[in-house]
Formats: structure tokens, C-alpha cells, sequence
């Protein structure tokens, strides 16, 4: 009898670390989705396009101050796509990594929603798996909108990593992964 539960016990820790790495893998997936999502969004604005930012100051005269900024990284539109970014997750599906078994989770559907046909060999797509991941990005969006602001303000090179990797731990096994959009 006592070998049964040290079978139960083993049983446990394996199935609990299976569910980590999968839990891991979701939250990378949809911190990666994520920051492509923005990306693409970012740049379908026209550069031209500024809006007007002012402190809540009086100047002296009884002026404010303002200043013009590029619209598409701007605080405001970058709070109105946060609002909106995990809708995409339903475009995704999922792939699991051969010689990994690692799940990554890739685009499904085209942007241009054009009729060309993606290949969807390899990848699962159902209502779990995007649930599951618009939850993992709606959890992520407000654990890190503060950082996901900040990164996105300003140009930066190399977001996916500096932000699901280094700056929340999200992929810290995954530096290599390539996630790359259609």
C-alpha cells in the first residue's frame, strides 16, 4: 500500500510539472501574440497623425501649455489598444514544437482578412485554446500596463524579448523562440 501512494505522489509532480510548463508556454505565447498585435496596430497609424498633450498647469498669462506627439505612440492610443488587443487572440491557434513539444501559438488568420490561405498543418484551433490565451493576455495587460505603456512609447528594438523575457519573466525559457507575423 505504501507504494501506491508513492506512485500517487510521483503521478502528482509530473502532472503538476506538465501543467506548469503549459501554463508557462500560455503566458509566453500570449505576451508574444501580444506585442505583435501592438506592433502591428502601432504602425498601421499615419506618422503624421499628432495629438495634443498639455499639463494641467496655468502658465502665468492663464495659458496651457501644450505639445504635439505622434498620435500612435501616445499614452491615449496606447490605453485605447490595450482596451482592444486581446480580441485578436481568437486569430490564433495553437503549434506544439516537434522536438520540444513546447506550445507556441501563432496567427491563423490574416490581418488583410484576405482569402489566402494560411497553412494550418500542426496547429490546433478551438475555442479552448483561445479562450485560454485571451485570458492569459487580458491577465497580462493588467498586471503590465504600466510596462507595456512605457516599451511601447518610444521605438525599441527587440520588445518581444526585452519585454516577455527580460523585464517580466514571462518567457525566461524561451529567448529563442521565434515568433515571427504573417
Amino acid at each position: 500500500m505504501a507504494g501506491c501512494g508513492g506512485l500517487a505522489l510521483l503521478l502528482a509532480a509530473l502532472l503538476g510539472s506538465a501543467w506548469a510548463r503549459r501554463s508557462q508556454d500560455l503566458h509566453c505565447g500570449a505576451c508574444r501574440a501580444l506585442v505583435d498585435e501592438l506592433e502591428w496596430e502601432i504602425a498601421q497609424v499615419d506618422p503624421k497623425k499628432t495629438i495634443q498633450m498639455g499639463s494641467f498647469r496655468i502658465n502665468p498669462d492663464g495659458s496651457q501649455s501644450f505639445v504635439e506627439v505622434p498620435y500612435a505612440r501616445s499614452e491615449a492610443h496606447l490605453t485605447e489598444l490595450l482596451e482592444r488587443v486581446c480580441e485578436q487572440m481568437k486569430e490564433y491557434g495553437e503549434q506544439a514544437d516537434p522536438a520540444t513539444h513546447r506550445k507556441n501559438y501563432v496567427r491563423v488568420v490574416s490581418r488583410t482578412k484576405s482569402s489566402v490561405e494560411l497553412d494550418p498543418e500542426g496547429i490546433r484551433i478551438d475555442g479552448d485554446i483561445r479562450a485560454s490565451l485571451k485570458f492569459a493576455c487580458e491577465s497580462i495587460v493588467e498586471e503590465y500596463e504600466d510596462e507595456l505603456i512605457e516599451f511601447f512609447s518610444r521605438e525599441t528594438d527587440n520588445v518581444k524579448d526585452r519585454l516577455c523575457s527580460k523585464r517580466t519573466d514571462l518567457c525566461d525559457h524561451a529567448l529563442h523562440i521565434s515568433h515571427d507575423e504573417l
